[in-house]
């Protein structure tokens, strides 16, 4: 079994270690230092292509600090208790560079382990919703997010440097030190929430020290009530620094989005899109989260491959939001529709912040079943971020579970999709029925061995583990999780399909029917595509047991799964589906 500083992020291009300096030496102020990496991606290099955008390798934003040295893993050395912990530690960003700063730089400081802001003279900020922001506060947003555009591409202060932090931790641009060719990935595992609020935190101090303001907070976009479903007023100006071009137009205020989008427009009013989006909302964050692994996601340990398995909101809505922004006219989505390039749309921060509130709100559902998880490998994963003075800051997951610690809160808006518990709306189909007239009539096929190719709608009986209704006190103590396991997709394909259970006709569900018990959703990657390929392998976990309920299936012996492709039909394997009992 790996040790903590065994998974430490090492980019190709150099081998090499710095010696170990004590963790105790005296600060000096940071030196900015390129580092020449060669960027995976196409001719391009995964940059972005207009004339005017600054060139800055992504890596960077952790390598231009230079030689950092071994001594970037210290924190990994194990006490007793633990010496045999797997968390993911911070990348080793001394193994991509020269061993020491180009001639005339100043050696740069090691990283500092994060301090939460002291709660007696940091105000507590308060992050308001998008749609309702005031004149005064837009402006003031405008001139953050202005004065980190005037920064140099080599600041790490700056908007360029802060929109490749997400491209450096997703995209490939690190392997784990002693796991040759496994990439490090902060996507489609427990890593998702955290990784996202350390990258905000930061990414809001900064803000805040480049206008002088340390009670400034970012806003969140509220695309989870009905007046926050359209893209906030203060990014559509293309005359403001929050407008990005590389969006899509046909989604532009006053078009109400689809948090369930699959590449199609919907053909809903929008009251029907409220509606729909509601039903949405309760099932990701109530019927598919009952549990902390199912709402964080799968277990991502030292030496693993990536993509263990995503939690239910980071499938949906985090997915199809950053689909539908993103621009089909661009060759791989961009901006917000590729995770190399999302970040340099400032929409990203607000849909990132709502996500992160999602984390806030799904604690305060149910204080005894939601809680954050208590595996010593979650909460002492580390990540490495700069700060506003700029310094480097290891920071770990326990550090981050209160929001209050680190000064921040979210505005109190309604929570309407509580309410919005989805219905059945067709015909039930028992599992002795598989291939009915309307099941046929509907395509879909009936699975053969596995693995199968999505190519159509495919149904599949899939036997449970308890062949009889159980008592209330029996599913609070364990959930029934439909797993759909070895889904292989092509990285760069932005994929979806939609999973149903016991649906005679699944063409004939309603919006939001609750037939339709989740999806996968699959935002593509801009990678380096190295000898192991371009595909990811990942599976689904979907929470059964209020579906079950509501289907009046929880007294069949099996239930009858049908998987329909809707973004990257053909493109999209699996490889079993199964139903485990999950504590």
């Amino acid at each position: 079994m790996a040790s903590l500083s065994q998974l430490i992020a090492r980019p190709a291009t150099f081998s090499f270690s710095s010696p170990r300096t004590s963790s105790n030496r005296k600060s000096r102020r940071a030196a900015v230092q390129r580092v020449s990496c060669a960027s995976p991606g196409k001719a391009t290099g995964g940059e972005r292509s207009e004339p005017d955008a600054p060139k800055h390798d992504r890596r960077d934003v952790l390598l231009g600090l230079g030689a950092l040295g071994a001594s970037v893993a210290t924190a990994g050395v194990l006490s007793p208790r633990r010496a045999f912990a797997d968390p993911v530690a911070t990348p080793d960003i001394s193994s991509c560079g020269p061993p020491g700063p180009p001639a005339g730089r100043q050696q740069p400081r090691l990283p500092v382990d994060f301090a939460p802001p002291d709660a007696s003279s940091s105000p507590l900020r308060t992050r308001p919703a998008a749609h309702s922001a005031g004149v005064d506060y837009v402006a003031k947003f405008n001139a953050a997010i202005a004065a980190m555009k005037a920064l140099p591409a080599d600041d790490p202060r700056s908007f360029a440097a802060q929109a490749s932090v997400h491209c450096a931790y997703c995209d490939g641009s690190y392997s784990p030190e002693g796991f040759p060719g496994v990439d490090l990935q902060v996507h489609n595992s427990w890593l998702f929430f955290p990784f996202h609020r350390c990258y905000l935190y930061f990414f809001e101090r900064i803000m805040g020290s480049l206008i002088g303001d340390p009670s400034f907070a970012m806003p969140f976009w509220n695309w989870d009530a009905p007046d926050g479903m359209r893209v906030p007023a203060m990014y559509a100006d293309p005359s403001s620094p929050l407008f990005d071009p590389r969006r899509d137009g046909r989604h532009a205020p006053p078009r109400m989005i689809d948090l369930d989008y699959n590449g199609r427009e919907p053909r809903f009013s929008d009251k029907q899109q409220v509606d729909h989006n509601l039903r949405v909302m309760y099932r990701q964050m109530i019927s598919l989260s009952p549990t902390p692994s199912l709402f964080f996601g799968s277990p991502y340990r030292a030496g693993d491959d990536p993509n263990q398995g995503p939690g239910a909101v980071e499938n949906i809505p985090h997915g199809p939001v950053h689909i539908w922004c993103g621009d089909p006219n661009q060759p791989d989505g961009e901006d917000m529709g590729n995770f190399y390039s999302a970040g340099h749309d400032p929409l990203f921060y607000a849909h990132h912040a709502n996500i992160d509130r999602m984390w806030s709100v799904w604690k305060g559902l149910d204080a005894r079943r939601h809680t954050d998880i208590a595996d010593p490998d979650w909460l002492d994963a580390s990540f490495l971020f700069y700060d506003e003075d700029p310094k480097l800051v290891r920071i770990r997951v326990r550090d981050v579970l209160d929001t209050d610690r680190l000064r921040y809160r979210y505005q109190d808006v309604p929570v309407p999709w509580t309410n919005a518990r989805p219905t059945v709306t067709a015909t039930p189909l028992r599992a002795g029925s598989l291939l009915t007239p309307a099941a046929q009539a509907a395509g879909a096929k009936k699975a053969g061995k596995f693995p199968i190719t999505l190519d159509g709608a495919t149904s599949v009986t899939v036997k449970r583990p308890v062949a009889s209704r159980r008592s209330k006190a029996e599913k609070s103590a364990k959930e029934e999780v439909l797993v759909i396991d070895g889904i292989e997709v092509d990285r760069d394909v932005a994929a979806k399909f939609d999973v149903f259970v016991n649906a005679e006709d699944h063409s004939a569900v309603g919006s939001g029917g609750r037939e339709l018990v989740g999806s996968f959703v699959n935002v593509p990657h801009r990678h380096k595509h190295d000898k192991h390929g371009r595909g990811i392998k990942t599976k689904l976990r979907l929470a059964l047991n209020e579906q079950l309920e509501d289907l009046k299936a929880e007294g069949d012996e099996s239930v009858v799964v049908t998987l329909v492709p809707q973004q990257g039909k053909g493109k999209v394997k699996v490889g079993g589906v199964k139903i485990e009992l999950m504590n």
